[in-house]
This record gives structure tokens, C-alpha cells and sequence, in this order.
């Protein structure tokens, strides 16, 4: 299983950005999909997830709640990330995650290639 990850780049602060990451390969079920940043010296913090019980609930960061939104594609193992508000301390690499159960119960932990934020003051 692999993740792209696509989207990200350059901002200026009170605008949008959109992230999109796509998982491929053997897949049965995803149990949860969303996205991670890491800004220089910190430590890696979740942005927001997406489950695939409860109807597909949600979970963000304090810190985006009501800026950003997290979707998924069913159908295209994709889960998408709206970012509007922007603010500089969102700058960070954006990675995208995924827990994949496979055909044979076994279930993993998956991570895209990260993508750069910047969002300018």
C-alpha cells in the first residue's frame, strides 16, 4: 500500500488550501485516514482523521477546528483536506496517514511523503 499525497504549497495568511492523498494497493478496509503536520522543532501533532465506524466521524486539532475540513472518497481511498484561515503557525510538512486492515486481518500503519505548507504573514 502506498499513499500520495498531493496539494499544499504556498498561502498567504487568511487564504485556502486543499490537500488530497490517495491510497493504492491491496486494501479491505481503512479503518481511519487523515493528516499529521510537523513544523521545524516540533514534534509531529494530529491535524485531523476521518473513521470509518460511526459514520464516518471526525476528530481535528483544536488548533484547526472550524479552519479546516477533512473528507473522505469512499469509493477512491481518498481522504481530503480543506484548509481555509490559514494562519502562519500552519506552516509545516502535512503527511498523510492511514490504517489499512488487509485481506488477511492484518493491520498496518501507512504514511504518505509529506507535503510543505507555508502560509506567509
Amino acid at each position: 500500500v502506498q499513499l500520495q499525497a498531493s496539494g499544499g504549497g504556498l498561502a498567504q495568511a487568511g487564504g485556502s488550501l486543499r490537500l488530497s492523498c490517495a491510497a493504492e494497493g491491496i486494501i479491505f478496509n481503512i479503518r481511519r485516514m487523515g493528516w499529521y503536520r510537523q513544523a521545524p522543532g516540533k514534534e509531529r501533532e494530529l491535524v485531523a482523521i476521518v473513521l470509518s465506524g460511526g459514520g464516518g466521524s471526525t476528530n481535528y486539532a483544536d488548533s484547526v477546528k472550524d479552519r479546516f475540513t477533512i473528507s473522505r472518497d469512499y469509493a477512491q481511498n481518498t481522504v481530503y483536506l480543506q484548509m481555509d484561515s490559514l494562519k502562519p503557525e500552519d506552516t509545516a510538512v502535512y503527511y498523510c496517514h492511514a490504517n489499512i486492515e488487509n485481506g488477511w486481518g492484518q493491520i498496518y500503519d501507512y504514511w504518505g511523503q509529506g507535503t510543505q505548507v507555508t502560509v506567509s504573514s
